[in-house]
């Protein structure tokens, strides 16, 4: 195998196989009548322009001199069946998986998801491809702020919990995309999340909560809005 196809296989590229060969010319008539395209840009114009969560990280964003558009930072694409989204870091594009997102309230939470990893990039110097610590720490982060593991989600997929259930969902579904995306073994994956656990779980910027749900969510996003007006009138 050479160098390039191996590098694809151990930063998780082979999961979106658009980012290299194209099925359609983007933007053509056979891509929006031919496959599900149209419909994943409906439900992303949807996603930006309604859900709190995602208006917030934008708003984040904007205020930390990373303007996201849609046209340039989204990209609706064919994935593997094993994933929904991904942020892909050397183009600062957050791929949309078309061909396994068919519902709004999905689309939301996979926006969400990616743009905190978008925020992160934004905000710090991560180092996704070297630094597993750095990787663990926004899968901790996404998983913990996007509604991935809200009490009705985890309901629709039968796991149950009272005392500490928030934290161990945030974990699990932290250490699948650790290792959906890196070709690590189970048990070197868990040792680095549990040594970024704690800091990480407890960093909920830029909602100043966990946004449990879009009760939450609308909150933190008033509360976001109103700092803003604050700092503006100094």
């Amino acid at each position: 195998m050479d160098q390039s196809k191996q590098q694809e296989e151990d930063f998780g590229y082979n999961l979106f196989p658009e980012r290299n060969t194209k099925k359609f010319q983007k933007g053509s008539i056979a891509e929006t009548i031919f496959t599900s395209n149209h419909k994943c840009q409906v439900m992303l114009h949807l996603a930006l322009e309604t859900s709190p969560y995602a208006k917030l990280l934008l708003g984040a964003m904007n205020q930390s001199g990373c303007a996201v558009y849609k046209d340039r930072h989204f990209s609706c694409e064919d994935c593997d069946g094993i994933v929904s989204g991904g942020f892909d870091a050397t183009s600062s594009q957050i791929v949309l998986c078309q061909n396994n997102i068919h519902q709004q309230s999905h689309m939301n939470r996979v926006v969400t998801h990616e743009l905190i990893h978008a925020f992160d990039h934004c905000r710090a110097d991560v180092d996704w491809f070297n630094n597993y610590k750095h990787l663990a720490c926004s899968e901790i982060r996404a998983a913990n702020l996007s509604g991935d593991c809200a009490f009705s989600n985890e309901l629709a997929r039968f796991n149950f919990g009272f005392w500490g259930h928030h934290q161990a969902c945030v974990r699990d579904r932290a250490l699948r995309s650790f290792l959906a995306v890196r070709k690590v073994t189970r048990a070197e994956a868990e040792k680095v999340v549990d040594e970024v656990f704690p800091s990480c779980f407890n960093d909920h910027a830029p909602f100043g909560r966990i946004p449990h749900g879009m009760r939450d969510a609308n909150f933190a996003y008033r509360e976001f809005q109103n700092r803003h007006r604050y700092y503006a009138n100094l």
